[in-house]
């Protein structure tokens, strides 16, 4: 197992509205027998010893977790960069000690178990407040490293702008991109795959069973 880093507090974005699954709560849909969001959470588990949920609406759905839900820092569902900055609010007044947020989406049940560290290796490296994960040619803003420094600026930049979109802001500052590779045994799946319909979930629980049939080293690390 990993060494995980004690400055830096892990948040799950739970914050979206699921318009094309239909609406609800879309990481409480069930794959593999258990909800994305316990999947999520195992596995950022093994990566943070902090966890805290982003997500709008009553937090008592979300009681069974035993973690902190934490709504939108503003209204009206500004997406994923209103959730980063409630996180990192949260964890500036909850665990001073830390020094920067691990984001990932509730939706994507795959992601690296790696994630953390070579985020946070590339961001130390390059020298970096920011640090997003990309594949196959794709960014993945969600899933970040983010130092708390920039708490303030994002605040206020949020109460300024009318773009709510997190590259723009992310740009604004010394970025790092982090390319992590395709998995499974013909190496072809995005461990970023996403859920989004339906569709999407039937998708996901076939990749789910054929990573799972891999032996040992060949599943998700």
């Amino acid at each position: 197992m990993m060494a995980i880093d004690q400055d830096i507090v892990g948040c799950i974005l739970a914050g979206g509205l699921s318009r094309r699954m239909g609406g609800g709560d879309k990481p409480l849909k069930m794959l593999g027998g258990k909800t994305m969001l316990d999947t999520v959470i195992d596995r950022f588990s093994q990566q943070a010893n902090y966890l805290l949920i982003n997500a709008n609406g009553d937090p008592r759905r979300m009681s069974e977790y035993g973690l902190p839900v934490v709504p939108d820092a503003i209204a009206g569902h500004a997406g994923p960069l209103a959730g980063i900055s409630a996180c990192m609010d949260w964890v500036a007044d909850h665990h001073p000690h830390a020094t920067h947020i691990a984001t990932a989406a509730a939706d994507t049940p795959f992601f690296p178990g790696d994630l953390v560290s070579r985020l946070s290796e590339a961001a130390n490296a390059d020298g970096s407040d920011i640090a997003i994960a990309t594949s196959d040619g794709h960014r993945h803003p969600v899933f970040g490293l983010w130092s708390l420094s920039l708490r303030n600026h994002l605040s206020q930049w949020m109460q300024e702008t009318d773009t709510f979109k997190v590259i723009v802001w992310a740009r604004l500052h010394r970025l790092t991109m982090v390319e992590f590779p395709l998995v499974g045994r013909s190496q072809d799946i995005d461990p970023f795959f996403n859920i989004n319909t339906p569709e999407d979930l039937a998708t996901a629980d076939e990749l789910r069973r054929q990573i799972e049939s891999m032996p040992g080293e060949g599943r998700l690390q």
